[in-house]
């Protein structure tokens, strides 16, 4: 087997004919000569693929200047042909989704051919499972495998990380309110999407298992309890942080940021934070209605003919906001997210992750994130930048290898920047 350092690609975007992975090319496509990287585009159709190179060419405006990118034929219902895609290149950025049912085919080839893993799925089972049963198998390899690189959950764990640095102290708990903005040719998501919210929900009974042998095996030390604990706050509540009325966010990005507090404490002697996750909307109408229309989802998702109906008319159950054929680019480029995070903790710095502090929390300080659309163009930013950290600053990522979450693996490296450089803003908030 080559080396990653001998192989023939840097990046190969799987799955790029999909809406998601389109988006991702073109990313590539405007970075790829000033990172000095070789890539390749993978996927079930050749002829599709190179249709993917010439469309994204022409939005980028160079048309004919993606003609040497070179594609490879590989699908998740044939082994051998991930295997042969996953020998080629060092890393690679995997937009096959719902991931649930097309993940782990991908995930097992690239373990075994010593390649890196990426993907933007905000699927926990999926996630923890291939944790579960893949963590000392990639750190064998030497290889990360890293899921929730995109939308869910980048935003929540470079943020959390970023606040972390900014804190001068210890910090306690955060809270994290998600807001969206559609444009004014509004907006809609790709199928994918919704179909991964429909399983993940359908089995959810999968995760308490999951958890349980995750902390038998990779997070065996409980996170200590603080003196000082974060409540979830009710239902339906106005936040002046957010400025905005809020309900709970069924995101993974709690589960996420989790595994990562747990990782930090267990391998890497860091004092956790505890996190709560919000989404936030402009109205008290607008939070009346997603949670009648979540309601509804439930039920509907719990059951096998629900399922159907859900699945066959993604527009009705989700007032138009889910699509078969995803939204158009001027859709895309109207939408906007902001995600606010509010920390709180002490001035004083105290040496041992498990020591408490005995008097109540004294500072607090405020991260506010924004960047363009949440579901598209930021999460190929997300995702190609997190795949840039992995090939240029593995030296600053921790120990070898492993099935990591992001912030596990990048609270370390130059992520924030290299974000930052591509229109992702983190500032702090005057208090």
């Amino acid at each position: 087997m080559a080396t990653k350092e001998d192989r023939e690609f840097d990046f190969v975007v799987f799955g790029a004919t999909g809406v998601t992975g389109q988006y991702v090319v073109e990313e590539v496509a405007r970075i790829y000569k000033e990172e000095n990287l070789k890539w390749a585009v993978a996927g079930r159709n050749v002829d599709k693929l190179r249709n993917v190179l010439v469309e994204v060419a022409k939005n980028i405006g160079e048309e004919g200047s993606l003609d040497g990118v070179s594609v490879i034929q590989a699908d998740v219902n044939d082994e051998d042909s991930l295997y042969e895609m996953c020998k080629q290149s060092r890393l690679i950025l995997n937009t096959v989704g719902p991931y649930r049912f097309y993940g782990e085919q991908v995930v097992k080839a690239c373990v075994a051919n010593g390649t890196h893993h990426l993907d933007v799925s905000g699927e926990p089972q999926y996630l923890e499972q291939m944790q579960l049963k893949y963590f000392e198998e990639a750190k064998e390899a030497g290889v990360y495998v890293i899921g929730a690189c995109g939308l869910d959950s980048i935003p929540a764990e470079m943020g959390i990380s970023f606040l972390k640095q900014k804190f001068d102290g210890d910090v306690n708990s955060v809270e994290t309110y998600m807001s969206l903005k559609n444009g004014p040719k509004g907006s809609k998501v790709n199928f994918g999407t919704w179909q991964s919210a429909i399983y993940g929900l359908a089995h959810a009974s999968e995760l308490k298992g999951l958890r349980k042998q995750l902390n038998e095996t990779l997070f065996q030390e409980p996170l200590p309890k603080s003196n000082f604990p974060l409540k979830r706050r009710g239902i339906l509540f106005k936040s002046d942080v957010a400025n905005g009325w809020c309900i709970p966010f069924l995101g993974s990005d709690r589960s996420v940021v989790l595994r990562s507090q747990m990782f930090g404490y267990n391998h890497l002697k860091e004092r956790p934070v505890q996190v709560q996750t919000y989404f936030c909307l402009p109205s008290l109408l607008a939070c009346l209605v997603t949670m009648f229309m979540a309601t509804i989802f439930f039920l509907l998702a719990s059951t096998k003919f629900g399922r159907y109906l859900l699945e066959k008319y993604p527009g009705f159950f989700s007032l138009g906001t889910f699509s078969r054929d995803g939204p158009t680019r001027e859709q895309v480029k109207g939408n906007s997210f902001t995600y606010t995070i509010y920390g709180e903790g002490w001035t004083a710095k105290l040496t041992d992750p498990t020591d408490q502090h005995k008097d109540k929390p004294d500072k607090n300080l405020t991260i506010v994130i924004k960047g363009p659309d949440a579901a598209y163009l930021a999460a190929s930013i997300f995702l190609v930048q997190c795949g840039l950290t992995v090939l240029k600053d593995e030296d600053k990522m921790p120990g070898k290898g492993g099935v990591l979450t992001p912030a596990a693996a990048f609270a370390k490296t130059p992520l924030v920047g290299r974000l930052q450089s591509r229109g992702v803003d983190f500032t702090i908030k005057d208090s």
